[in-house]
């Protein structure tokens, strides 16, 4: 209950001391932090609670439970909701990030499995966290495993999501006594409003074409839809899934796997050059530009390298289906690649813990970063502009024609 405002100081406290309450610090403190945020909350709303004022901007709409921790003990104080808008009291209490709350649970359920004590010493070092009791472990695994669940089943509703990227992250994780890598697939698109949106997760034995189909026909089944372009490396299994899965869509080869692909065909003083000079293909102003580079490439690379220019060669449609598409959409594509910034990201979580107890600790923490970042791309700028949406949108109404790079049937790693 909130404090009444009815009552004075002096009666309040009057009255504690006549029942002889064992806790009368606690209650105390506890009355003092709920008047402040109650005198808080008046300020927002424009008048005192329960007055008519022709001032008032907002009104009370009950009270949320909030356990907070004290040295007189933890106290469940109640914090004032707004009908319009929300309100929480940064000055006492600190938000709690789902991200931080995934990396605790992850800890409890280490000590639970019998992860070793020198790793999750390690993890809880870098948590700042010294002690977790069981029930607090219970706790927060379920809330968290519904809020990750939640994620990754919800409603693709935000589209057409005109370009997605698909990518896999190996894990390690213990199962059947043994340790085995896993991997966890990604897929990542720019939605309606221009901004990127964590499209979904899942965890798969093997990166494979049985993986990828299972896992590109979940989010079509959400609601996925108007996909124009999609991005992701040239695994055989993960290009024949999209071409099942999202018809009328171009594919387009990663740049950043290529060219680790690319430079294994020449010698490690060459590599400098021969990326310097594949990067060249994306910096042109117009379509016509970008493949008449692509063959200057290939014609100067055969002189000193020729495996690299057959390999440049044979990869020519799938590196620039990019240049189908408005030119302001190019620098999106390559120069920010969130793809490659969110799997640095997820990987900066993951490398401390190091071996995941099993599957459902990896949806866990890997989920709960993803919904994090998602929350955090919904309140920064746009990713692209609506403008460009809409002609990368009119672009194949206009053209009726199939993609310019159609998915291949077989493809040379």
């Amino acid at each position: 209950m909130a404090a009444d405002n009815s009552v004075t100081p002096e009666q309040w406290l009057a009255k504690q001391i006549e029942t002889q309450d064992p806790d009368l610090l606690r209650s105390m403190v506890k009355t003092m932090a709920e008047a402040l945020m109650s005198a808080e909350a008046d300020s927002l709303c424009g008048a005192g609670y329960g007055r008519r004022s022709d001032e008032r901007t907002n009104r009370r709409n009950g009270y949320r439970p909030r356990e907070w921790d004290t040295r007189a003990g933890s106290i469940e104080l109640a914090i004032p909701k707004l009908r319009s808008g929300s309100y929480f009291p940064d000055w006492l209490l600190e938000r709690t990030r789902r991200a931080e709350q995934a990396l605790i649970s992850v800890v409890a359920t280490s000590y639970l499995l019998g992860v070793s004590t020198r790793r999750v010493d390690k993890l809880i070092e870098q948590l700042g966290i010294k002690h977790i009791s069981k029930s607090q472990v219970s706790q927060m695994a379920k809330t968290l495993d519904e809020q990750v669940e939640a994620f990754r089943t919800r409603a693709l509703d935000a589209g057409p999501y005109t370009f997605v990227w698909l990518d896999a992250l190996t894990q390690k994780v213990r199962e059947g006594g043994r340790i085995i890598n896993v991997h966890v697939l990604v897929a990542t698109g720019v939605n309606a409003d221009g901004r990127r949106e964590i499209l979904g997760l899942e965890v798969a034995s093997a990166e494979d074409g049985a993986g990828w189909l299972a896992f590109l026909r979940g989010l079509v089944a959400r609601g996925l839809s108007g996909v124009q372009l999609v991005i992701s490396d040239c695994h055989a299994g993960l290009v024949a899934a999209i071409g099942a899965t999202v018809a009328g869509a171009s594919w387009q080869r990663c740049r950043s796997h290529y060219l680790r692909n690319l430079l294994t065909c020449v010698s490690k003083s060459a590599q400098p050059f021969v990326a310097t000079l594949v990067r060249t293909i994306f910096d042109q102003p117009d379509s016509a530009s970008v493949r008449a580079q692509h063959a200057w490439v290939v014609q100067t690379l055969e002189a000193k390298h020729p495996a690299a220019a057959e390999h440049l060669d044979a990869a020519r449609e799938d590196l620039i289906a990019f240049a189908a598409f408005p030119r302001e959409i190019w620098p999106q594509i390559w120069s920010n690649n969130p793809q490659e910034r969110l799997n640095k990201e997820i990987r900066r979580r993951t490398d401390v813990v190091g071996i995941f107890p099993d599957r459902a600790s990896i949806i866990r923490l890997v989920g709960a970063v993803l919904a994090e970042q998602t929350d955090e791309w919904v309140e920064a700028r746009r990713y692209m502009g609506l403008d460009v949406l809409a002609k990368a949108r009119v672009r194949l109404v206009a053209d009726d024609t199939p993609a310019q790079n159609p998915l291949p049937q077989t493809l040379t790693a």
